[in-house]
This record gives structure tokens, C-alpha cells and sequence, in this order.
């Protein structure tokens, strides 16, 4: 049978028992092109689809990060698992440990800096909605003007990551510059920020948002890291870790604690031994 044949053959049924599990378009995107790429790499090499072919490919790409392996790992188990009915075997095929790195945080000062480097309000509105909340990027693409309750000081997440809803607090100080964007705009659709030709405003041009705000002070910076941020100055500031839990949307508090890791809370009473001689 012609290769390219079973190759569209496999990637279908990968697609629709993806959308079966209910997984999100950007992860059936995502496993398509690493099975996709596993598949290549078996035909180009004239490899058989087994545990030694998964071992030869990942060995391949071993320059990637972590993550990345990681990645190819889980839609390549998947594809074994779900379409090969052929479960891998791990001691043949371990996969990569995740790396401990910590969060990169933005001290309260920098990020007055980006609030006030920003002449338009959409952005200024971007990254303030950030810091203040911590959603995530999809989340804040995906907010619409009647999940932002004024009067109880709440924002609604709708099917955030793992497809729950969440609340999150809304600043006061955010209230007045939001209805003052709102009064200046005239919406096509419901979201609060819309792109030009109507709809979401895309992911791209967030992260270009923030990245272009970020050269103006001198810091490089990606919008997870306002999340970040959030999180470790509330810890900070004394708030109880199961609270930061419930507004970051952290099915386990273990995932939370990574951030009293980078908290400076307390810290500063802590005497050094060197002063005790």
C-alpha cells in the first residue's frame, strides 16, 4: 500500500480519537505533527513500527528540550496505545524527567514600569488583567465583557486549562480603566479584546504586545511570567496557598507550591549563622 496513503490513514484516525478523549484543538495539532514526524522518520529509515523504532527516533531528536521530548513522548504513546493497540515498553523507552526550573518572576517595580511604558489602553488593559487575575493567555483570548462581574469584583474563566471553570479576583484599581475602554470601542463580537477584523484577538499578537513592552524597560518578557508574578506576590503578601490554588486553577496544591520556592516572604527575617558568631 502506497505510504503517504497510510500515513493520512493513521493521522485521521489519530484526529478523531483525540476529539473522542475531548483534547483541545492545539493539542490534536499538536500530536498530528509529532506522529506525523514519527511516522516520516520510520518510512525514511525503513523502520518497523515497534519500541525499537520509538527509541531510535527519540534518540534522534535529542538536541530538543525537555519539554519537547516530553511532548513527542505522549503523542507517540498515544498512537501506540490508542491506534497500534501496542502499549510501549517503558523500561525500553523511559521518559525524560522534567527539569526543576523555577518561575521567572517580575519584581511589583518592573511591572509598574510596563503598566506605565504602555500609551495604549488595550495593552495597558492586557497586562494589567494579567497581574492582576493570573489567567493564562488562552484565557484572557477567550474572556467576554459578561464574564467580568463589576459589582462582586470577579472575573469568570470558562473552560480554562483541563476545561474547568474558575473564578478570579478583578483589581478595583481595573474597573475604571476596563468600563473606559469599553465606552471607547465599538464591538463587533463579545470578547473584551477583539482583533482588527473582528473576532479574538490572537495569541501572536499578545505575545508581541508584551515582548514590544518588555524591550521599552529592558526585560524580556513572555505573558506566563505576569502569572507568575501574580502568584509569588500574593504568596508574599501573606495570602493562604489554597486560595493562590483556586485562582490559578491548580487541580493540586503541589503545582502551587513551586512558587513558595521563589517567594521572598520572610526571608528577610531569617539571620544568616555568620551574624550568630
Amino acid at each position: 500500500m502506497d505510504y503517504q496513503h497510510v500515513r493520512d490513514e493513521y493521522c485521521d484516525r489519530v484526529i478523531n480519537r483525540c476529539k473522542l478523549h475531548g483534547f483541545s484543538s492545539q493539542t490534536i495539532r499538536s500530536y498530528n505533527f509529532h506522529i506525523s514526524d514519527f511516522l516520516d522518520y520510520c518510512h525514511k529509515c525503513s523502520l518497523n513500527l515497534s519500541n525499537e523504532s520509538v527509541r531510535s527516533y527519540l534518540l534522534s531528536c535529542k538536541n530538543l528540550s525537555v519539554a519537547s521530548m516530553r511532548l513527542k513522548y505522549a503523542a507517540i504513546a498515544f498512537f501506540f496505545r490508542e491506534i497500534l493497540n501496542k502499549p510501549f515498553d517503558f523500561e525500553q523507552i523511559p521518559i525524560m524527567k522534567k527539569e526543576q526550573t523555577l518561575p521567572k518572576v517580575l519584581s511589583a517595580e518592573k511591572i509598574k514600569e510596563m503598566i506605565g511604558s504602555c500609551d495604549n489602553i488595550k495593552h495597558r488593559l492586557i497586562v494589567k488583567l494579567f497581574y492582576s487575575s493570573g489567567i493564562r493567555l488562552s484565557e484572557l483570548l477567550n474572556l467576554k465583557r459578561q464574564d467580568i462581574d463589576f459589582d462582586r469584583g470577579l472575573i469568570l474563566v470558562r473552560l480554562g486549562k483541563g476545561k474547568k471553570d474558575r473564578v478570579s479576583i478583578l483589581s478595583n484599581s481595573l474597573k475604571d480603566d476596563l468600563l473606559k475602554y469599553y465606552g471607547s470601542m465599538r464591538f463587533k463580537t463579545d470578547y473584551v479584546f477583539e482583533g482588527r477584523g473582528g473576532g479574538k484577538y490572537s495569541k501572536k499578537s499578545v505575545q508581541k504586545v508584551i515582548e514590544r513592552i518588555g524591550k521599552k524597560i529592558g526585560v524580556k518578557i513572555h505573558p506566563h511570567m505576569l502569572r507568575h508574578s501574580f502568584a509569588t506576590h500574593l504568596l508574599e503578601q501573606g495570602t493562604d496557598i489554597r486560595y493562590i490554588q483556586k485562582l490559578l486553577g491548580h487541580s493540586d496544591v503541589s503545582t502551587t507550591e513551586i512558587y513558595t520556592h521563589v517567594s521572598n516572604q520572610k526571608l528577610e527575617n531569617i539571620k544568616s549563622p555568620l551574624d550568630s558568631l
